[in-house]
Formats: C-alpha cells, sequence, structure tokens
C-alpha cells in the first residue's frame, strides 16, 4: 500500500512525505527529492477525476476535472521506498504537476501530468531513464476531452466517502449564487 506525499530513501524524519505530495514537472530531474525517483521509479497513478480549488472572494470553490466519457485515465507519479527508524519500510509516491492547459487553467495554476495510454510502457520502463528521454511527456494534457464541474464542499473533507462528492452542482451554490462554470468561460 503506497502512501500519498513522497518520502525520499534517505530522509530521516517521514513526516516530510507530507510536503511532497506534488512534484513539479520543471524541476522534477533537478530536486534531490525527485530526481533520483524519477530516473528509476516513475509510476501511473491511476484515476477518474481530479479536483482543484478555485477562489472565488473569501470562500475556494471546488471543481472535478475529469475526462467527457468518465473514463479512467493516468496521472504520472513517482515513488519510493524509505526505511523507517524502526527498520520498517514505507512505500510513498508523488503525483508530477504541470502548467494548465486551456481548461484547467479556468480553475487552478497548475495539473497534474496526464500520461497518454501509447506512452504508458514508456513511462514505466524500468531501465534507469535519461531524464531527457521522458521530458516531452511533462506537458499539459493536449486533448480536449477533458471538462469540469463545480461539486460540492463534501469533497472538503475525507470523511465523506460519498457519490455525492463527485456530482455536478446543479441550481443555486453554496453561497446562493448560480454554479460559476458558465463564468469561467469567459
Amino acid at each position: 500500500k503506497l502512501r500519498w506525499g513522497l518520502v525520499p530513501s534517505w530522509a530521516k524524519d517521514p513526516s516530510i512525505g507530507a510536503k511532497m505530495i506534488n512534484a513539479r514537472a520543471e524541476t522534477v530531474t533537478q530536486k534531490p527529492s525527485f530526481r533520483t525517483a524519477f530516473k528509476r521509479r516513475r509510476a501511473l497513478i491511476p484515476a477518474d477525476g481530479y479536483f482543484e480549488w478555485r477562489k472565488v472572494g473569501p470562500e475556494k470553490r471546488p471543481y472535478r476535472f475529469h475526462f467527457r466519457h468518465e473514463s479512467v485515465f493516468a496521472m504520472a507519479g513517482l515513488w519510493e521506498a524509505a526505511l523507517l527508524p524502526d527498520g520498517s519500510e514505507m512505500e510513498t509516491f508523488s503525483i508530477i504537476t504541470c502548467p494548465p492547459n486551456a481548461i484547467a487553467s479556468k480553475v487552478h495554476d497548475r495539473m497534474p501530468v496526464i500520461i497518454p495510454p501509447e506512452a504508458y510502457g514508456r513511462w514505466l520502463e524500468t531501465e534507469e531513464q535519461e531524464a531527457k528521454s521522458l521530458v516531452d511527456l511533462l506537458a499539459p494534457y493536449a486533448n480536449g476531452d477533458l471538462e469540469f464541474d463545480e461539486v460540492s464542499k463534501l469533497v472538503n473533507s475525507p470523511r465523506n466517502d460519498t457519490p455525492a462528492c463527485i456530482e455536478p452542482l446543479t441550481g443555486a451554490s453554496a453561497s446562493g449564487e448560480p454554479p460559476t462554470q458558465l463564468d469561467l468561460w469567459t
């Protein structure tokens, strides 16, 4: 079982993982925390969507990004196995993010790197890879089938493990304003 938040193998304190849930595509090959994993321990993180929050006045509103046909996709990830002080091993991972494409930029200034299916084998190659052979994959998702919906603030708590977390808001939002999706396209 992998935990989100990469803990480098050399880390003395596993709590460092809380600060490393994401790795920036622009620096992943240079940062000591990520560069070895990038060469040797890449992963595909399957998902049918991801969430981002947009600040609207004093509040942050959640949005779910997904493919138009709700298909599963794979985000670029890195993993590490760290030896803990008690001698046990902990496996952790991070998701690689990049600048947003035109759709994602309507809500947030970053997005996960989405690996196209035809590149899965190249991304997962177990031989050590030169960074330059993979950096072309660390780009904003270009296909036009990514879309987003404003969703309930239920998603803000991990205790709310219910389908209502991903259902698009209809009618008035929690603030009494109409949904902002149309506003985002202007």
